[in-house]
């Protein structure tokens, strides 16, 4: 398995995994798939403002993604990216997921952010855990924030520090 930094012809298999998720899991809180041009744009996007777009391959077939954006589209909030990864569920439980995140990590380093958001919804056991396993600390809980499959979904929030620096105009 390698990970490397996507491009524009992954999209489509980004959208199958995204898809899979939409349909048959509450990691996403949507109810509508997507196509394949809106997954170009949304990597069009990530890119134009220098936040990265990983998969993971094996045997020339994208098993897996991961990506950060902002987390709130506030100037104080400039430190602070929200990240999403998802493995396509024939290749779930081979630590797929951890290395996505091991190199999404390293690359909001990089690039200077400070902290790491993730929104996971509260019943995602293994999600939380392999959270916590990389250094993320549940920072909330907050009930009944959402809906799908008929039922009211808790989100837990969580963060990772990714940085010492006191200061934040400093470059770290």
């Amino acid at each position: 398995m390698i990970i490397r930094h996507a491009s524009k012809e992954d999209c489509a298999a980004i959208g199958e995994i995204y898809n899979h998720a939409v349909v048959h899991t509450a990691a996403i809180w949507n109810d509508k798939t997507v196509d394949t041009d809106n997954r170009i744009a949304w990597y069009e996007a990530r890119i134009l403002v220098g936040y990265p777009v990983l998969v993971s391959e094996e045997n020339g077939v994208v098993t897996g993604y991961a990506s950060f954006g902002d987390w709130r589209a506030f100037d104080g909030f400039r430190h602070t990216v929200e990240h999403s990864v998802y493995v396509h569920p024939e290749h779930q439980g081979k630590g797929i997921g951890r290395q996505l995140m091991k190199v999404l990590i390293v690359e909001a380093r990089n690039i200077g952010k400070h902290v790491m958001v993730a929104g996971i919804e509260a019943q995602n056991h293994a999600s939380i855990h392999l959270h916590e396993t990389l250094g993320f600390v549940t920072t909330g809980q907050m009930p009944q924030v959402g809906t799908k499959f008929g039922r009211w979904l808790d989100l837990t929030f969580m963060q990772l520090q990714l940085d010492e620096r006191t200061d934040p105009d400093a470059i770290s």
